[in-house]
Order: structure tokens, then sequence, then C-alpha cells
């Protein structure tokens, strides 16, 4: 199947659908999550066009991970969290919705249970303030 042009993450790395963004550099972009399974629930993607880990190139994975790293450290730092969750699913049976491939990051505390994802949406201007310390924190 061809990738889907039209698919929301694309359509935030056009610019068509705005977002909180924390990180963008010349091969990925991250973002908060609208539908946070956990506060700080972040998304990393890469601006190459691929469905999943098997269209995506070797170099592509590579600046995908290693933004994941990044970002992942600044989440850590900005929520206190004493742990990090890293996602990445491919194809719908393995609950990809979005056909874009794309790297959950997601804070995790003992005790706390995570939020169904895709059920509750933030605003942007509550994920705003916790946006800017996780931009502060890189």
């Amino acid at each position: 199947m061809p990738y889907d042009r039209s698919n929301i993450f694309a359509k935030i790395l056009r610019g068509e659908i705005p977002c909180v963004k924390i990180y963008e550099d010349d091969k990925t972009f991250a973002f908060m999550d609208v539908m946070p399974q956990a506060e700080g629930h972040t998304l990393v993607v890469p601006k190459e066009e691929a469905e999943n880990i098997f269209e995506l190139s070797p170099e592509g994975a590579a600046a995908l991970i290693q933004t994941a790293q990044k970002i992942a450290a600044a989440v850590k730092k900005a929520t206190g969290a004493p742990g990090i969750m890293l996602v990445q699913l491919n194809g719908r049976p393995a609950g990809q919705s979005v056909f874009h491939i794309h790297m959950h990051i997601i804070p995790r505390h003992a005790g706390i249970d995570l939020e169904f994802h895709e059920r509750n949406m933030v605003p942007a201007a509550e994920l705003e303030p916790l946006a800017e310390k996780i931009r502060a924190a890189l």
C-alpha cells in the first residue's frame, strides 16, 4: 500500500494542522500527544514518508532513535518520571492508528496506570506549560 500523504502526522509535518512542538531538526520532529496516556506523552516522527519500520530507510531509523533518545531524556527530566516507556507500533493489528511511523515517549511512575490512548483529547493550552519544560530540558 502506498504511503498516505493525508495522514494527520504528514499534515502536522507540512504545518497544515497545529501541534505543540517540542523539537525539530532536518530529519525528525517531536510534539506533544494530544491524547496522552500519561502527562508528558510525546511523539517523535521522522520527516521521511514511511508508514512503518519496514518502509523506513536505515538513515531514517537512525535519526528516529537518536531523536527519541534525546527527547526521552528531556521528558524524563521535565516530568521527574523515574521511568520512560518507548513504544513503536507497526500495522493495525499491533495497534498502529496513524500510518506514519512514530515513536511514543511515555513517562512512567510506579502505581500510576496509563490512560487509554485516543479517548481523551487535551487542549494545546494545557499541554504547553509542560512542553516548555521539556524544551528547556533539551
